[in-house]
């Protein structure tokens, strides 16, 4: 998390993300009140939320309806300078989305704070046509591609909206990440195969990611890459393909054998509409045939939904789902169960994963909250 402006109360992401729409809601109703009301609604801003430091203000605003200081999202983006914040009111916004690695320290906060009310949507597809004569490919398939470190989102929504089933099978990405430190809280991920590329700056780097109290949703592979990232009580939804057998894979985790850490899914609730016994918990990807990819994941503390197969990994790209490091720990559920293709951790093991573990690094990064 960024360091508070100096003399200022540190804030939550919450208190940061209420004091930017109390005092934009006050500032606005008070340039059209103009002086009758200013008082009343610089009060308002200042009750609205006993957390709220005041100097906390967006710098751009969205909104599709020409009322903030753009219309797109990508345009705020290009206008931000490192640091700022940008409010985007509800709507629906289309088109691609890129924040470049120099534009670090961005926060992007959905103004309602319904998640569902902010949706930053694209539909490509890795097999669809680039408009150049080629295709995009899976990185090009991304709605929304996030290079610059430091980043933090806030109560909106991602999504590919490309149909899978009116089109074929494709990977349509709706987020790749590929900075270092960046969060996502009350945050949606929607898509069917590769929802989230979960990626880092290069192989020899980690990528922190910390999901909170998010959404993710999809069906083959959708949370995927050589990233180290915590999802923190969050849903993740497995969606049905008509399988009895197999609806997919939750994870294609590519960890290099030089970072300890890949993926943890801790206190996170596994659900789905899909046969019982029908979803794996993931599968390791040796991206490109990389020969030190072996995908990191631990679930630990989950309430695992009984579309979960009882032999929960599978192999991948000629990869045994042995010869990479998947575990659990303490799950709970139908889906849950101990057997000899369900490795688990012990409390030894386990207290060297925790969530601070993961993210914490050579400079003690902590953006954990309650």
């Amino acid at each position: 998390m960024r360091s508070e402006k100096s003399g200022a109360p540190a804030l939550s992401r919450r208190g940061r993300a209420a004091a930017v729409a109390a005092v934009l809601g006050a500032a606005l109703a008070a340039a059209t009140a103009f002086a009758a009301n200013t008082t009343a609604n610089a009060q308002d801003a200042n009750t609205a939320d006993t957390e709220v430091d005041i100097s906390q203000e967006a710098d751009l605003i969205v909104a599709a309806d020409g009322s903030g200081t753009h219309t797109s999202v990508q345009e705020a983006v290009d206008a931000a300078s490192p640091g700022f914040t940008i409010l985007v009111r509800p709507g629906t916004y289309q088109g691609n989305v890129t924040v470049p690695s120099d534009k670090t320290g961005l926060t992007l906060v959905g103004e309602s704070g319904n998640a569902e009310d902010v949706v930053i949507t694209d539909n490509r597809c890795a097999a669809c046509d680039n408009g150049d004569g080629g295709t995009w490919g899976t990185t090009g398939s991304a709605s929304v591609t996030l290079n610059g470190g430091d980043f933090t989102a806030l109560d909106l929504t991602f999504e590919n909206a490309y149909d899978e089933a009116a089109n074929g099978n494709s990977q349509a990405v709706a987020v790749k990440v590929n900075g270092d430190k960046m969060v996502f809280e009350n945050v949606r991920f929607l898509g069917n195969q590769d929802t989230l590329y979960a990626n880092s700056p290069s192989e020899t780097e980690a990528g922190r990611q910390y999901y909170k109290d998010c959404y993710v949703e999809g069906d083959v592979d959708f949370i995927f890459g050589r990233g180290t990232a915590v999802f923190d009580d969050c849903t993740i939804h497995s969606l049905d393909r008509g399988s009895d057998s197999n609806n997919g894979y939750i994870t294609a985790a590519s960890t290099d054998l030089s970072q300890e850490y890949g993926y943890l899914f801790t206190g996170c609730t596994l659900t789905s509409d899909a046969a019982d016994g029908s979803v794996y918990l993931g599968r390791p990807w040796p991206a490109g045939g990389s020969e030190s990819a072996r995908g990191q994941v631990l679930y630990r503390d989950c309430d695992l939904g009984a579309h979960i197969r009882d032999d929960p990994w599978t192999d991948m790209s000629g990869l045994s789902w042995r010869d990479a490091r998947l575990s659990e720990y303490q799950n709970t559920g139908e889906g849950a169960g101990v057997n000899d293709d369900r490795p688990q951790m012990s409390d030894d093991q386990a207290a060297g994963y925790q969530p601070e573990n993961y993210l914490s690094g050579d400079d003690g990064w902590n953006p954990i909250t309650e």
